[in-house]
């Protein structure tokens, strides 16, 4: 059972290097002292909402801090344009894409900031990951487990494991 402390982040990157994007945003997090306590394995998954682009690997990771969400988000934001993330269109390809799933059991509900992440249970790139790590853990609106949700997502796209080639 993860500890209430824990902080859940999304990477997801479909463009360049991709698994040199998880690795250096990776590196930024720890840079700006959030501490990486624990990752998931990396899972490939087909473009999701714009199909027509390449696949996307993601991982979630969970980290520990004593900073509040919206400082979190502003850390996250300066991360992702140091790598050069354009925002322009929802869905659109991107080199690195980081989402704050879940901040300990908080709920809060903001125009910039919504946590848990609204989309969680329909996201199978996103509940696969989480799985992973806190397969127990309740999502704090809807008390269903990450593996509950996992069992009932309507998505059909495929989160697989991903194997590097060699």
């Amino acid at each position: 059972m993860p500890a209430m402390g824990d902080i859940y982040l999304l990477l997801g990157t479909n463009l360049g290097d991709r698994e040199n994007n998880l690795q250096i945003a990776k590196e930024q997090l720890t840079v700006h002292q959030l501490t990486i306590k624990k990752e998931s394995s990396i899972y490939e998954t087909a473009a999701w909402g714009i199909e027509d682009q390449p696949s996307f690997l993601n991982q979630v990771v969970i980290i520990d801090s004593d900073k509040n969400p919206e400082r979190i988000l502003i850390i996250i934001n300066i991360i992702e344009g140091l790598m050069g993330r354009v925002r322009n269109e929802k869905w659109a390809q991107r080199l690195i894409d980081i989402d704050i799933l879940y901040f300990r059991d908080m709920v809060l509900d903001k125009p910039r900031l919504k946590i848990p992440h609204p989309e969680i249970q329909n996201r199978r790139f996103t509940l696969a990951p989480l799985v992973e790590l806190a397969a127990d853990f309740r999502h704090p609106v809807n008390g269903k487990t990450q593996l509950e949700m996992l069992r009932e997502c309507p998505d059909s796209l495929r989160a697989e494991v991903f194997q590097a080639e060699v």
